[in-house]
């Protein structure tokens, strides 16, 4: 336990102060049930911590699955899983950043041995996932998860089974407040059939324990039998008078949200008010990641024509929702506004907001500047462009200058696209809840967040997440000549879809057209492409062309660099004549997003950016063949250090001369863990031939995926994607 704070207790496992609590439910902290209902509880995100996942957590540990590094506390991230039970880490995790290796709270808290009543032998944690059936009296089989195994009589038992032998004592019948005309039973595995398998109360899904009335029809889960909701209460920041809750099912529209609800609202019979228990909550000024200004929250929006921001629907004028006081029309539905991937969770009422100077340079006079990231010199405005000379290219976006107006330095070659000066320091972004930072002093390369391009330019920052300026810069609504006709939206929660060139679902790095019928998708790498670029095979600059998927004339289109065929209904550079088609893979390669003669580090090896202007193209190291691409790395020096800066080395990487060997030494330990989890599995040896053949046509593929999930840590994630990238 940390310290005491006003309103409760803070722990390593939450962010917010939480308060002693006991309940029945499953626990948010580790996602199992314990025999001991003692915890904490968080009223703000209704987050309940058993009592042993609360005080015995600690901001390091040493476990005995990862013997080589500490593992830190740390909040999870979208679709992470544990490393142990390959369950959903739900809140927190313990982790080993340089092994990328996740352990649950849960597993987290199992000892290496155990002596149980379950067994009279000593029980031994096995730190490897295998199929195993429980030889406890659930006799339940477990196919990736982790177990105790008594090594004299070679059984296998759930971890659960040995943790949990007792079950919580819980009464058969209990007379509650909301029902008072029958009891309730309690019921032990799935809903009836007739029943939806809601709480009445809350509306969440019943676990394996809820309390039954089959008279009625009435179901209410453990957490509101043992803390129900208030009878009556009053929220002046939700009503102005007394709330009273309906304990029903019935079907209404809540006045906070304006989306409709089906059962136990809170009511105000005067005033006709009905609200979501959910919904009482709400904030009442905070932050989106789609507006520069704070959004309040009202209780009627008032006679208003306009959309949501964020889902672009139409809202209901006569409920609430959030508005911006200081843009008129910009109007937020209540739900979309708390959106997790919208908002940051902090309430932002009482505090004031601060005025920050975002503006990236200062003007001397009406051709000349002085920006942010380049104080020691002016800035020249040009509005002439250059024709395409590849050494003239943007320290913001380290494309080439090509015919774009610029700023250029009166006393070096520090040159910046108009548009790249314009960039705010600072900015709100679709993809991340918080402000991001436009960092113009980090020489090291990154990989975009948005469009996983690499560069070494300007980026867009904040904590790990990290845009480049051509992504960062990406605002709603977005206008691309790809689709004159409308504009193009990142909605959130959409149903997946592909982008139309590359037909690959990226997520939430998408860009919708809201327009019924038009089902126009682009992604982020998609959509910022370069329009027209210069390539050194072509006297004249390339246009970007969008392809046509109505092509049946039958003609082939070369790509004029690679001789392969192109695909007419993906995009491709053209000439103005239109006799030329290129890939456009191959006009801008894999790295055309670093800036030429800077130096790159890749793992501990430092790599120069070269131009490839040579006559001869030059040989790659990985692929033995020759290099097609504008942009290459030559080897700057030898390895930096003989023992990696992160201290990864079990297999002596600092050895290595070049990726081939890399390669070679990767492949040479895949297939040598191929053969040893055939060999453990009694594939080899002890099995019909015929069965054998099938097993291995199961194992092969989830035994190649495991083993590659542990490379990809060791290797370095830039060294297997820049090398399996040819």
């Amino acid at each position: 336990m940390d310290s005491v704070s006003e309103g409760g207790v803070l722990l390593p496992i939450h962010k917010h102060p939480m308060v002693p609590w006991n309940d029945m439910r499953r626990g948010d902290c580790c996602g199992r049930y314990e025999s001991i209902t003692d915890g904490y509880f968080c009223q703000i995100c209704d987050f309940f911590v058993h009592k042993i996942c609360g005080d015995e957590t600690s901001d390091y540990i040493q476990h005995p699955s990862h013997s080589l590094h500490n593992l830190q506390l740390l909040p999870s991230v979208a679709s992470q899983n544990c490393n142990l039970c390959r369950r959903d880490v739900v809140d927190q995790c313990y982790r080993c950043e340089i092994c990328n290796f996740d352990v649950c709270l849960c597993c987290a808290k199992y000892p290496t041995e155990v002596n149980t009543e379950m067994h009279h032998h000593k029980l031994t944690l096995v730190k490897r996932r295998r199929e195993f059936n429980c030889d406890a009296r659930c006799g339940k089989p477990c196919d990736d998860g982790i177990s105790y195994k008594c090594h004299e009589c070679d059984l296998f038992f759930h971890v659960d089974c040995v943790w949990n032998l007792s079950e919580v004592i819980r009464p058969e019948e209990v007379n509650h407040s909301y029902h008072p005309c029958h009891p309730l039973k309690l019921i032990t595995g799935h809903p009836q059939d007739y029943s939806d398998g809601q709480c009445r109360l809350c509306g969440r899904k019943v676990d394996k324990w809820f309390y039954h009335c089959s008279s009625c029809n009435f179901t209410l889960d453990l957490r509101c039998v043992l803390t129900p909701p208030p009878q009556s209460l009053v929220d002046l920041k939700a009503h102005d008078h007394q709330l009273t809750l309906l304990p029903r099912l019935d079907s209404f529209t809540c006045n906070a949200c304006g989306l409709k609800g089906d059962r136990s609202p809170y009511i105000c019979v005067q005033c006709d008010f009905m609200i979501h228990q959910d919904c009482l909550g709400l904030p009442r000024v905070i932050n989106i990641n789609r507006h520069d200004h704070r959004v309040s929250r009202t209780s009627v929006l008032g006679l208003i024509n306009s959309v949501c921001r964020v889902c672009r629907q139409k809202v209901n004028w006569t409920c609430g929702g959030y508005l911006c006081k200081r843009c008129p029309g910009y109007v937020v539905h209540s739900k979309c506004a708390t959106r997790k991937d919208v908002w940051n969770g902090i309430e932002l009422e009482g505090v004031p907001e601060e005025t920050e100077d975002i503006e990236p340079y200062v003007v001397i006079d009406d051709y000349t500047i002085q920006h942010f990231s380049h104080k020691e010199h002016y800035l020249r405005h040009n509005d002439d462009g250059i024709l395409y000379e590849e050494n003239n290219r943007c320290s913001a976006c380290s494309h080439p200058i090509g015919l774009q107006s610029f700023y250029g330095c009166l006393s070096c070659d520090f040159i910046l696209h108009q548009n790249c000066a314009k960039l705010p320091r600072k900015k709100w972004h679709v993809l991340h809840n918080e402000r991001l930072t436009l960092v113009t002093n980090e020489a090291n390369y990154f990989q975009c967040g948005a469009c996983y391009r690499m560069s070494n330019g300007f980026r867009y920052k904040d904590k790990n997440k990290m845009l480049d300026v051509r992504c960062g810069s990406i605002s709603e609504p977005f206008a691309h000549p790809s689709h004159p006709n409308h504009p193009l939206y990142a909605i959130p929660g959409r149903l997946p879809i592909r982008c139309i060139n590359c037909n690959i679902d990226w997520g939430s790095s998408m860009l919708s057209c809201i327009e019924d019928g038009c089902k126009f998708v682009l992604c982020f790498c998609c959509a910022t492409l370069p329009q027209v670029i210069k390539h050194r095979f072509h006297d004249y600059p390339l246009t970007l062309c969008y392809g046509d998927d109505d092509d049946e004339s039958g003609e082939h289109y070369w790509c004029d660099i690679c001789e392969k065929e192109c695909d007419p209904r993906k995009w491709f550079y053209t000439c103005e004549d239109h006799y030329a088609s290129l890939h456009t893979e191959c006009v801008l390669g894999t790295f055309g997003g670093f800036m030429p003669r800077s130096l790159v580090k890749i793992w501990f090896y430092q790599y120069e950016v070269v131009l490839n202007d040579s006559v001869s193209r030059p040989f790659c190291t990985v692929c033995k063949s020759r290099c097609l691409y504008p942009i290459i790395l030559k080897t700057a020096n030898e390895p930096t250090s003989k023992r990696s800066s992160s201290g990864r080395d079990a297999f002596s990487m600092s050895d290595f001369r070049d990726m081939r060997i890399v390669l070679i030494r990767g492949i040479t330990l895949l297939l040598f863990g191929l053969m040893l989890c055939i060999w453990t599995s009694g594939l080899i040896s002890g099995c019909k031939e015929r069965e054998a053949n099938t097993a291995m046509v199961v194992v092969i593929p989830v035994t190649m995926k495991m083993i590659i999930e542990r490379l990809m840590p060791i290797f370095g994630r830039e060294l297997l994607w820049l090398s399996l990238n040819r």
